[in-house]
């Protein structure tokens, strides 16, 4: 997936929405974003890569990922791949998930460290080192003190950082961002920048509307975790990324969870 050679360095990278339309993307332009980081949850591979290419543009790279959700839905820890040769589903172990992570993906990235339940702590990010290429140090769900914390264990394990808006809603979308000091026009561009360990800094809008930004997606993870979902998501049949899935051809049976 690649579009012209039409930016200038450095290039801002939004590395982590949920929602994709011709508004999403808009707001990304707005914003002054160029690379748009696309992984939605419990949605295959193949749909989020058709997405992101139906949406990109010349002015806006949408490149596709998976955020695996590992273990059950009552210990799960989330994991960011980018750059998948192959699909990996959710409900799989964490070491499993870490394997195929490994082997498949061109990157992979710890989101919300810490944060929650739904976060890989220190103790999980040192045991994977060589698998993980960096850490999340801000998004809009955070408080304040998640970022200390996030920032804390990339700087004690000296491992490199990444912010994101994690848009679940519109707005929000472009809110973070991760400039790198080189020009991305491709998934594998932003794979070899996250990779080989390129400059980059992370920033975020000021003020009040952001702050108002952050306040709206923290309230929006509160419907996100209720049982409704729970009960939607794993009890009204086969979901897409569950490893049972015909299309996961049994690879992942040892590794399954459910």
């Amino acid at each position: 997936m690649t579009r012209p050679l039409l930016l200038d360095v450095p290039t801002r990278v939004d590395f982590h929405v949920k929602i994709l339309s011709e508004r999403v993307v808009q707001r990304a332009k707005e914003r002054d974003i160029d690379v748009l980081v696309y992984a939605p949850h419990f949605t295959r591979l193949p749909t989020i890569e058709a997405r992101a290419d139906r949406f990109t543009d010349d002015d806006v790279l949408v490149v596709p990922a998976r955020e695996i959700f590992t273990g059950s839905w009552r210990d799960r820890k989330h994991v960011l791949g980018i750059g998948l040769s192959r699909p990996i589903p959710d409900f799989v172990s964490l070491p499993g998930a870490m394997d195929a992570l490994d082997e498949y993906a061109g990157a992979t990235l710890v989101p919300h460290p810490e944060f929650l339940t739904v976060s890989l702590g220190q103790a999980a990010i040192e045991r994977y080192d060589g698998v993980v290429d960096a850490v999340e140090v801000y998004n809009p769900k955070h408080l304040s003190r998640h970022n200390e914390t996030a920032r804390r264990i990339a700087t004690e394990l000296d491992v490199p950082v990444f912010g994101s808006s994690y848009a679940h809603l519109p707005g929000t979308v472009g809110e973070v961002w991760t400039t790198f000091d080189r020009e991305i026009t491709s998934t594998e561009d932003l794979v070899d920048a996250v990779t080989e360990g390129a400059d980059r800094t992370v920033a975020h809008r000021p003020g009040f509307a952001h702050q108002a930004r952050c306040a709206l997606e923290r309230a929006h993870l509160g419907y996100e975790n209720t049982w409704e979902k729970v009960d939607r998501l794993l009890l009204s049949g086969m979901e897409a990324t569950h490893p049972d899935h015909v299309a996961y051809d049994g690879a992942f049976d040892d590794s399954s969870v459910y």
